[in-house]
């Protein structure tokens, strides 16, 4: 099992964190660092800058919001990343939810599979360099000029490598069809199939193996000598997603939650952040759900919970560095992972 880190985006890592755990995991041998984006901070720009300020690790986005860009965009966007960083690029992929889809971008949050589908499709379409036009969104002619054209730009890798980042089930499914990898979150080691499930299905529809996907969990990771701070650390990442990220019955996280067994304390968590009450949310985040959604270890239990992951079936632990000394968790997730 692999295993890279997860800078996020701001706030949670300032701009030079960033670059600094990227250059740090880049000199340890981790295999791949993923830049994120909410509502703040975009990936794409991020991870130019990463491009340039690393030589070796792999570079994803995890994710691109899918209503943020015309999936031609998104191609020019991910063939500019792969040429920068010399074929370095994985391109994740996912819709966010209808606060951020409705609310910041416009674009209405239904038909999702088969949004994701035609998405998908003309993004690769666009960067194996077919001659393609884009329908217009309101189904009409436009001026009648448009011309099929072909990206300007070679990307490196053929073909380039597409994440789908999804935890309900039929989304997973479709990750199972038609992703080369898959970035969920809260993937539960001891009850993998919650998620791996609907994987193997949609994997199963299409005539593939599991095997072919890169199952690649984004994990709050903290390391501590004292059980409890390192629980505490990954505490706010769990609540921010159970708590802030969705309505009171729209939440995916909370979903899942329940899917796994600990629904109480997600909806515990859930009433205190949309109630504006963070710390509140924190401290109802339990230890059950800490464990079974994250890595909260003494340093002496870190072998263990990751061989956790890789029974899963987990390809590539994607560790999101947790608590005051981030660049320790990088080193510890190194010092587990790579071959030296």
């Amino acid at each position: 099992m692999r295993a890279g880190v997860f800078v996020a985006y701001w706030p949670w890592f300032s701009p030079t964190e960033q670059v600094e755990l990227a250059m740090l995991a880049d000199r340890l041998g981790l295999d791949s660092v993923w830049v994120a984006e909410a509502w703040g901070q975009d990936a794409v720009s991020v991870l130019g800058m990463l491009a340039g300020r690393t030589r070796r690790i792999d570079l994803g986005s995890g994710l691109m919001q899918i209503p943020a860009r015309k999936p031609t965009a998104t191609a020019m966007a991910a063939a500019s990343l792969d040429v920068l960083s010399e074929g370095r690029f994985r391109l994740g992929l996912g819709l966010s939810g209808p606060q951020v889809s409705e609310g910041w971008y416009g674009v209405p949050f239904r038909d999702n599979l088969r949004r994701t589908r035609e998405y998908v499709d003309l993004v690769r379409r666009a960067l194996a360099r077919e001659r393609l036009t884009v329908p217009m969104e309101d189904g009409s002619e436009g001026t009648g000029l448009a011309k099929p054209l072909k990206l300007l730009t070679r990307p490196v890798q053929d073909p380039l490598p597409i994440y789908l980042g999804s935890i309900a089930p039929r989304a997973v499914a479709l990750a199972g069809e038609i992703a080369d990898g898959w970035l969920p979150f809260m993937l539960d080691p001891a009850e993998p199939d919650v998620l791996l499930g609907p994987l193997r299905e949609g994997a199963l529809r299409a005539g593939r193996e599991v095997g072919d996907i890169d199952i690649a969990p984004v994990v709050p990771v903290a390391v501590d000598e004292d059980l409890a701070a390192a629980r505490d650390a990954v505490r706010p990442w769990l609540a921010f997603y159970l708590g802030s990220m969705g309505a009171k019955d729209k939440n995916f996280y909370v979903d899942l939650a329940e899917r796994m067994g600990h629904g109480d304390a997600a909806r515990a968590v859930q009433e205190r952040g949309l109630a504006g009450d963070r710390a509140g949310a924190v401290a109802a985040v339990s230890d059950a759900l800490v464990d079974a959604a994250t890595i909260a270890t003494t340093p002496s239990g870190l072998d263990a919970r990751l061989a956790d992951y890789e029974r899963a079936g987990v390809t590539t632990l994607v560790g999101v560095p947790c608590g005051e000394d981030r660049p320790s968790v990088v080193r510890a997730l190194a010092a587990a992972t790579v071959t030296r």
